[in-house]
């Protein structure tokens, strides 16, 4: 569905029987009028309440700053306090932040453990173990408004949802979710008073039903399961 079918599903659900033929500038309508001030809004919350598998990207990030470590308190070299060893630079068009993985990552759940010199094997401390990620970091804003990534991993990779304006990407069910919860931000504008409120809270009652089986239906479509690399783990 285009973004104007997914708005006039929305204005259907209400009982609007007008027909929006553009948003993008808006037709001169007034349906088409707001639903150019609430799509967006409404396609971005949704993406951002679940990690959907047609918006998650997986991308190597850009570094800004490794800390610097000797005697003194740690710093980068800007002079700014670090409490992580690392900043990177948040993708454009992120929305959510989902995982921070080490390069070397053998998947999302797992990597090897360093070689010490320790073990001939070359894993630590039990050959063959996994080490389990992601990775602990944190988002921040810098003074001058960017959006930084903070961790310990050295050439972390992100995982991260992102914005998606291409809706041939939506699943149906994302789609369906997507337009009741445009419908519950034009019920208010278009219906008004009390009529308008409850028509709102029934649309966002269907759009949480129809997000939670969009969530459970995206979440089949892959499966991991880390296989325990030591026999005592894996025979429990």
């Amino acid at each position: 569905m285009s973004e104007v079918t997914i708005c006039n599903l929305a204005l259907a659900h209400l009982g609007d029987t007008a027909t929006v033929a553009s948003i993008s500038p808006p037709d001169g309508s007034v349906q088409a009028q707001l639903c150019a001030r609430f799509y967006f809004a409404a396609r971005d919350a949704a993406l951002e309440m679940a990690a959907w598998g047609f918006a998650t990207r997986r991308i190597a990030m850009s570094l800004l700053q490794e800390a610097i470590c000797d005697s003194s308190p740690r710093v980068y070299p800007d002079g700014t306090p670090a409490t992580w060893r690392y900043m990177y630079a948040l993708p454009n068009g992120a929305l959510n932040t989902l995982a921070v993985l080490p390069k070397d990552a053998i998947n999302d759940y797992e990597e090897r453990f360093e070689h010490h010199g320790l073990y001939p094997q070359g894993y630590v401390p039990v050959p063959g173990a996994p080490h389990y990620t992601p990775h602990p970091y944190a988002t921040e804003s810098r003074q001058d408004g960017s959006q930084v990534v903070l961790t310990d991993v050295c050439d972390a990779v992100l995982r991260y949802t992102a914005r998606v304006s291409d809706t041939t990407r939506f699943s149906p069910l994302f789609t369906l979710a997507l337009s009741h919860l445009l419908a519950s931000m034009l019920a208010g504008p278009l219906i008004k008073g009390e009529a308008g409120v409850a028509a709102s809270a029934a649309q966002i009652k269907f759009f949480e039903i129809y997000k939670a089986q969009a969530a459970t239906s995206d979440a089949n479509q892959g499966k991991t399961h880390v296989e325990p690399s030591v026999s005592w783990i894996g025979g429990r």
